[in-house]
């Protein structure tokens, strides 16, 4: 009888420790989980605020918010057409106060594409902007993605504003945005965060 009643206690502090090394295992995957879950949260606020706040990122294919100062101030804006690539280029200035961001890009039909850095539908937001992941652009504001050979060729929804070849000056070697055409426009940066 009291061989039996050992049998049951061990049995019993068995399935306990059984018990209790599952519950350990349960509270060290949700710890871990926890610990990935928080370094994820905390990567893409940084990547977010990065993006925001002009750094440029350092991952391969994504670019746009240049971290550069505005250098042109108050003037036509003349982008070298030798610097260009598939890769948008992203231009800031500074027009009567506004800070705004042309960029300029070869589309894959070899053409050069131009346009402010704002969306038309998602501008007035603050975070309507382009950066390119890829070979697309992509709004910040609703996610869409834009493709480059679309640049200038479409005008509204969701897309950068585009600056079409009559409000530009194209040579060989450069194209010229006149701070007239820029004053016009600046508008749609008034709420740019």
């Amino acid at each position: 009888m009291k061989k039996q009643s050992n049998a049951k206690i061990n049995k019993k502090k068995r399935n306990a420790m059984k018990q209790s090394a599952a519950k350990k295992k349960r509270i060290a995957t949700l710890l871990v989980s926890a610990i990935i879950t928080v370094a994820l949260l905390f990567w893409a606020g940084t990547r977010i605020s990065s993006l925001r706040t002009g750094s440029v990122s350092t991952e391969p294919g994504v670019y746009g918010m240049n971290d550069r100062k505005p250098q042109i101030v108050d003037q036509d804006l003349i982008i070298r057409i030798d610097e260009l690539s598939e890769n948008a280029l992203f231009f800031p200035m500074l027009v009567d106060g506004y800070n705004m961001e042309v960029l300029a890009v070869i589309a894959p039909d070899g053409t050069i594409r131009t346009a402010f850095n704002a969306c038309q539908v998602c501008y007035p937001s603050g975070r309507g902007y382009y950066v390119q992941v890829g070979s697309v652009l992509v709004c910040q504001n609703c996610n869409m993605r834009y493709q480059m050979s679309m640049l200038e060729r479409e005008v509204g929804g969701c897309n950068p504003v585009p600056i079409f070849p009559a409000n530009k000056v194209q040579t060989n070697e450069t194209i010229t945005i006149s701070l007239a055409h820029m004053r016009e426009t600046k508008s749609i940066f008034q709420s740019w965060r």
